[in-house]
């Protein structure tokens, strides 16, 4: 299955591990320009706007792409530092 991702269509799955939970998590401010999704499985989050290579899973890079057994078997999933006081 190839996974299209366009103003007008959203993914259908995960470009990183292939699971088809995925969240919207924001819009573009300007409508249609950009959405974000995020993997309910493997948390990547990605922008629709971004090439191929991040946004469809037949472009993916194979290096990183996941499988369950991969996640499962992860050592530990990095934490989001925290923000920078300015």
């Amino acid at each position: 299955m190839t996974t299209k991702t366009t103003k007008k269509t959203a993914p259908t799955e995960c470009p990183r591990c292939g699971h088809d939970k995925l969240d919207l998590i924001h819009t573009s401010p300007v409508a249609g320009v950009w959405e974000i999704y995020h993997c309910q499985q493997c948390l990547y989050s990605w922008r629709t706007s971004e090439p191929a290579r991040r946004t469809q899973r037949d472009a993916y890079p194979d290096s990183f792409k996941m499988t369950i057994e991969d996640i499962r078997n992860a050592v530990e999933l990095p934490v989001i530092p925290p923000l920078r006081k300015s």
